[in-house]
């Protein structure tokens, strides 16, 4: 059970994730989540840097669609000036919302990577669903509430799989 919050790969921000290697690898399409992985959580708008991250892929015609747990008000301030399709209040780690994705992208699991900040939601919810999936450093070290008692499991989860060598990256 515990191999399921293993991401298949993990990158220090979105900015790693280069089109160009993605397209190697066969990749279509970027299910990614938005708050501490595309902008810092408080945040309203999309940075210069994702706005050029997003032109990228676009130019690589690979797809990206935002999914996130917050409300339709703040993914689709966040989305619409970047005409990027959405999934708000998704209930990660339930896999509903990443089918969802994938299916108004048109295209298959072995096509899509999912993006994310979070082990419990993001990772746990795409690797659920069989996605391949990539771990992002959180933006910024300050969360919400809940976003906040996620983040100590995690820290217990990523201890035990590092004493366990499942994982060799520092944060």
């Amino acid at each position: 059970m515990l191999k399921k919050f293993l991401p298949n790969e993990h990158v220090k921000q979105v900015f790693d994730i280069h089109p160009s290697k993605l397209k190697q690898k066969g990749i279509k399409g970027i299910i990614t989540d938005l708050d501490n992985t595309l902008v810092a959580w408080d945040v309203q708008d999309a940075t210069p840097e994702i706005i050029n991250w997003f032109k990228q892929m676009k130019d690589y015609d690979i797809k990206v669609t935002i999914i996130s747990n917050n409300n339709q008000e703040r993914v689709k301030i966040f989305s619409e000036p970047l005409d990027a399709p959405f999934v708000y209040s998704a209930r990660k780690p339930l896999s509903r919302a990443f089918k969802t994705a994938a299916k108004q992208m048109g295209l298959n699991k072995q096509d899509i990577v999912v993006v994310g900040d979070q082990l419990l939601t993001d990772v746990l919810g795409g690797n659920f669903a069989g996605f391949y999936t990539i771990l992002v450093l959180p933006i910024v070290q300050t969360d919400g509430k809940i976003t906040q008692f996620n983040r100590k499991i995690e820290r217990r989860i990523l201890n035990y799989m590092r004493k366990k060598g499942k994982i060799t990256w520092e944060e």
